[in-house]
């Protein structure tokens, strides 16, 4: 059907051509744009702040995003639960109400996170993040039970059943990790079996899932041992990727809830590319995976659930990124965004959503951003000037809902109201095999990593037009829509004025534009360099 690169070139070739040759009539398949339905955000409080609330106004317009998923619904500073003197629970949801209002009134949804332990209930307190999560289970079962209960019903007389019926409701955020939850991995599963059965006893249509964990982590059953494996990774050994890699808890946690007839409404859990754990407590080493890692293992996820004991599940990967770090450079950078379109369009059909974690800045685990550019997981900065990450998703948005041509580096697809064609090409260089490797203390890995690569060209040949059809070309590449390069040439200021600020802005949302017109004969033809790590978007307009 069509042809993305001349011969050698997907074996590692430097500057061969992305060459495209297709039919905007050719026949097309369902595309499901899982890569918006879900994005990620920091906690609920911060969800009542006015630039947060803009931003997300902003991503809902240019990235089509449909659900937000967040820790902290039931921390302190969010007031649903405290007890009287006598133990008594005391519900107030005010300020929850303030917060789901907004999402619903911007067209977006809660994708619910019931965690962490409200203070009155927690076993242990202040066990993570700068503002202190209570990362451990509630102390009295039967307690966490009815604040589940009385916030889902709390829910439907507020919103009725029809809405909630639409939203997700997935339990705690990571509990293998030590710090997210103080607890055993037995002790979780019995938390997720009392809130399943509390949701279900409101309304049995509302779904329920788990067990969000995170990461993926090298099966021991597929290598030597697990001091062998740790070797490895602090060896900096290549052969990491030749490990079988599979999801931390989830098989033990489905065929828990088929032993215990426990409701599994979807399957959730974060694949982040750049971090191995020895244990199942999140102690061990960090590494950067393969650029194929996300696709293998949302790959793997899929036939893990097929095969499994609720098939019909649906499989959410609730955070995800380029690495696991609030403070990893490479975040902010023209990598960053190639990596996810070329993540996302290699993991056509296998999932349901992939949260990119997260869409703003706007975000407190570790405390404020030293600088305006520090490695934040956001796609927009704290004062809004959108990354690069942000135009890819942008991007991402504007494809079509029918697929009907796709190679290494493009992805071609059709609106089927319309009829009008887009294509999506990216670069991503041969010269860098991982994913986009992190960069926590300094700068340096993020600019080593953007200056890899050769230039490519682009050859576009679109037939089945019609005569004067109008395309615009979109490009994202060094000089225009990267905002960090534009701050760097201010001098890289701490506190920018807000004049700066203004240019700052003004330079991040400057991407490379022109427009194209068919011939007479309806054909296309469109020739142009590729830079390193740039992506383009070839879209019929009006």
């Amino acid at each position: 059907m069509t042809r993305d690169l001349e011969p050698g070139s997907r074996a590692g070739g430097t500057s061969s051509a992305v060459s495209i040759d297709l039919s905007a009539s050719a026949e097309g398949t369902a595309l499901q744009p899982f890569w918006r339905r879900v994005v990620g955000a920091g906690r609920a409080n911060e969800g009542l702040r006015a630039d947060w609330q803009r931003q997300l106004v902003a991503a809902r317009r240019d990235c089509g995003f449909e659900y937000v998923r967040f820790h902290g619904l039931f921390h302190d500073d969010m007031f649903v639960y405290t007890e009287r003197e006598d133990g008594a629970p005391v519900f107030n949801f005010q300020y929850v109400d303030a917060l789901f209002d907004f999402l619903l009134d911007t067209g977006v949804r809660p994708f619910v996170e019931f965690g962490f332990s409200p203070r009155a209930l927690a076993r242990e307190t202040s066990t993570v993040f700068w503002w202190g999560a209570h990362g451990a289970p509630p102390v009295d079962l039967d307690k966490w039970a009815a604040l589940i209960e009385a916030t889902v019903r709390h829910w439907i007389g507020r919103y009725g059943a029809d809405e909630v019926r639409r939203w997700y409701f997935e339990v705690w955020n990571e509990a293998n990790l030590d710090g997210f939850f103080k607890g055993t991995r037995s002790e979780y599963f019995e938390l997720y079996r009392v809130t399943a059965g509390a949701v279900k006893a409101v309304d049995g249509s509302l779904r329920v899932g788990g067990p969000a964990t995170s990461n993926f982590v090298p099966d021991e059953r597929f290598s030597k041992d697990v001091e062998d494996v740790a070797l490895r990774i602090t060896a900096g050994r290549d052969d990491i990727d030749t490990l079988r890699w599979r999801p931390v808890w989830l098989e033990a946690f489905l065929e828990f809830c088929e032993r215990e007839a426990l409701p599994v409404d979807f399957v959730s859990t974060h694949p982040y590319p750049t971090d191995w754990a020895l244990d199942e407590h999140g102690r061990g080493e960090k590494l950067t995976r393969s650029k194929d890692a996300t696709p293998q293992d949302l790959a793997l996820l899929r036939d893990m659930v097929a095969g499994s004991p609720f098939p019909e599940a649906e499989i959410h990967l609730t955070e995800w990124s380029s690495s696991s770090s609030p403070r990893d450079h490479t975040h902010d950078t023209l990598p960053a965004a190639t990596y996810v379109v070329r993540s996302v369009l290699h993991s056509l059909g296998t999932v349901d959503s992939l949260a990119y974690w997260t869409f703003t800045d706007v975000f407190e685990e570790g405390g404020a951003g030293d600088e305006l550019f520090h490695g934040g997981f956001g796609m927009l900065t704290l004062p809004g000037i959108p990354k690069p990450t942000y135009h890819a998703y942008r991007m991402l948005n504007a494809l079509g809902d029918e697929l009907i041509g796709q190679g290494e580096d493009f992805t071609a697809t059709r609106d089927s109201a319309t009829g009008r064609v887009g294509i999506l090409v990216h670069h991503y260089p041969a010269q860098e095999p991982k994913s986009v490797p992190a960069s926590f203390d300094d700068r340096s890995t993020a600019r080593s990593t953007q200056a890899k690569g050769e230039p490519r060209e682009l050859r576009l040949r679109l037939t089945g037009l019609a005569p004067g059809a109008c395309f615009e070309v979109e490009s994202l590449e060094p000089g225009h829509g990267d905002a960090i390069g534009a701050w760097q040439e201010l001098g890289e200021p701490g506190a920018p004025t807000r004049e700066q600020l203004a240019h700052l802005d003004r330079r991040a949302r400057a991407t490379r534009l022109e427009t194209l017109r068919a011939d007479a004969a309806g054909v296309l033809v469109h020739e142009a360099p590729l830079q390193p790590w740039s992506i383009t978007l070839v879209r019929q307009v009006p």
